[in-house]
């Protein structure tokens, strides 16, 4: 931006009004009485107040007002003000950039996180999003210095009371996090945080956190032959066209351990029936993720393209997306089987089963898609999704033998036809 200078003039109204617009960029006329003090005209024909003076070690110009709404006497005012109050040590821009900074309310702190956090996966936004309006709805326009440890104790203890001791974790952590990004995101002019200290360290101080064991449930072996029953019994009918597409989903995260979302969400364009591979991408340790595909998940990946009607392999029966929603046909199957059970606990069957098949402790790790950074051994072998093939196949065959679907020599010549007949 070009700016020019006029020599200095003692600034009246009528000198403001004849100060003609620049072309380009803004000029400046300075006051020939009150050093600092000017005048800044724009191309467009702006003209505004400003005060210029050295703060801090460093030059700053701080904006008085615009023309004519502040007239010239208000403005040699205001000058005259922030001038006495920078010679006694002040700092006019930072106070006034606090005092903004003060009233940031919890629901304009989360919208600048989720602003800056651009890769946020879509099922973290949602938790989020789902605990501002639940747990924080009566906080999200209070400012968050008003936001004490006392009222996040009090808050944690009656989540804990209404929503499980887990839930109340989570939103804490949460909200902890929210108080971390603010802490970093919004200083004063002279670069201080305006928010000092995080309240839901009282959590910490108190170790008033809920001790919450993870959960240990999956299917056992001697469950698994009326599950798979209640799963193969899942037939689409004119009230639901999604059953059949929730019983191929249910079976692959059984048999490949995968995540929920990373399963639903799953395209065409990632399942590669040649290589007889599938991967997955954005997963949640941030590493794509390639598995090879047992014999039984071949013949239903393969019967799942053929009737493909859009880029998800697990899409909904009206075209569009994929499958959002398994309670209702997951709760058949638990009343049916009498096995009760989670999506994840899908996911711990699989690692337990593969662990008890005396499958080497990497290969679990690789078929679980976890990190191995901190272990030095892993880091000098190579991922290789063919060596993977004989520890998936293995547990698939002992799932289906256990599911009495197959002897288990026979598992992997298993023709599709029978995947879905077999009930």
């Amino acid at each position: 931006m070009v700016a020019s200078q006029t020599p200095s003039q003692r600034i009246t109204k009528s000198y403001v009004d004849r100060l003609s617009t620049p072309e380009t960029g803004q000029a400046f006329v300075r006051d020939a009485e009150l050093k600092g003090f000017a005048v800044r005209i724009t191309s467009t024909g702006a003209k505004s107040f400003i005060l210029e003076k050295r703060i801090d070690g460093k030059v700053k110009r701080l904006t008085l007002g615009r023309f004519p709404e502040l007239t010239v006497e208000q403005a040699r005012k205001e000058a005259h003000k922030l001038l006495g109050q920078i010679a006694m040590g002040r700092n006019p821009p930072a106070e006034k950039k606090s005092e903004a900074l003060q009233g940031i309310t919890l629901q304009e702190s989360f919208e600048d996180f989720i602003a800056v956090r651009k890769q946020l996966k879509a099922r973290t936004l949602y938790d989020y999003q789902r605990i501002m309006k639940t747990v924080f709805a009566d906080w999200q326009n209070k400012s968050m210095l008003k936001i004490s440890k006392d009222m996040v104790a009090k808050r944690h203890s009656k989540i804990g009371a209404e929503n499980g001791k887990a839930h109340a974790n989570l939103a804490m952590r949460f909200l902890r996090a929210l108080f971390n990004f603010a802490i970093a995101q919004y200083e004063d002019g002279s670069g201080n945080s305006v928010l000092r200290e995080n309240p839901v360290i009282r959590l910490t101080q108190t170790r008033a956190w809920y001790r919450v064991e993870r959960r240990q449930t999956l299917i056992k072996p001697h469950e698994l032959e009326p599950w798979f029953k209640a799963i193969m019994n899942l037939k689409n009918d004119p009230t639901s066209q999604n059953r059949e597409t929730i019983r191929d989903y249910l079976l692959l995260v059984l048999l490949t351990g995968l995540r929920r979302e990373e399963s639903a969400r799953m395209t065409w364009n990632n399942v590669d029936l040649q290589a007889k591979t599938l991967k997955v991408i954005d997963t949640k340790n941030h590493l794509d993720h390639t598995l090879p595909l047992s014999g039984f998940l071949y013949d239903l990946l393969r019967q799942r393209k053929n009737n493909a009607i859009n880029e998800y392999v697990f899409q909904r029966a009206n075209g569009t997306g994929y499958i959002s929603e398994q309670r209702k046909q997951t709760a058949k199957v638990i009343k049916e089987s009498g096995v009760s059970f989670t999506i994840h606990d899908l996911r711990r069957t699989f690692l337990t089963i593969a662990e008890s098949l005396d499958i080497p402790a990497y290969a679990v790790k690789r078929l679980a898609n976890h990190k191995m950074s901190n272990d030095v051994t892993a880091g000098y072998i190579v991922a290789d999704v063919g060596r993977l093939r004989q520890p998936m196949q293995k547990i698939t065959d002992y799932i289906l033998k256990c599911a009495g679907f197959r002897p288990s020599a026979t598992v992997t010549d298993l023709p599709m036809k029978n995947l879905h007949n077999n009930t």
